[in-house]
């Protein structure tokens, strides 16, 4: 029996904070691409507010969990991409990068660590913001990031995934993944 690997990606942030929304436009930019070029079986597309808890409750049974988030960096450098590989590499990279959350990430892999729920394989792409005031829409240097890191991690998610239909397509508090 071949059964399909279990890939999850998860938009982290809050859509309603400028560019802290940018995991979520990610997720959203690859339901649509998805529809022209379907990503493989057992890929699934997630929104979560980066509460520990249900990152864990997302990620926990993928054999590959990639989550996008907004950064803080000083001194930042706006719409700049870390992929911290969790399997080589330390969740904050150098720079100080961190979270746009309050309890952030990488509380929610070390409570994982502890409780043995962490999925097979973590990526994490951390994109560096300008703007997380109150308000919608992405500032602009963020915004010329989306597409790329789509292509990224859609490229990543085939190769490892292999071929495929469709997405799973969910969120957490029944969120729609287009803004």
């Amino acid at each position: 029996m071949n059964l399909a690997m279990r890939i999850t990606v998860i938009g982290v942030g809050n859509e309603f904070r400028h560019d802290d929304g940018v995991g979520w436009a990610v997720v959203a930019r690859l339901a649509e691409r998805a529809e022209q070029r379907p990503l493989p079986i057992g890929t699934a597309l997630l929104v979560c507010d980066g509460d520990p808890a249900r990152l864990i409750t997302l990620w926990e049974a993928a054999d590959l969990a990639i989550v996008v988030d907004a950064a803080h960096a000083h001194p930042g450098h706006p719409g700049r991409v870390h992929r911290l590989d969790l399997d080589s590499e330390r969740l904050c990279p150098p720079g100080g990068a961190t979270s746009s959350h309050g309890l952030g990430l990488g509380e929610a892999v070390e409570l994982a660590r502890e409780l043995d729920r962490l999925p097979g394989r973590l990526i994490v792409y951390a994109v560096e913001g300008a703007d997380s005031s109150l308000g919608t829409g992405l500032s602009a240097p963020v915004a010329a990031a989306v597409e790329p890191l789509t292509e990224r991690i859609a490229e990543e998610i085939t190769s490892c995934g292999g071929p495929g239909r469709s997405p799973l397509r969910d969120g957490t508090h029944a969120a729609s993944l287009h803004p």
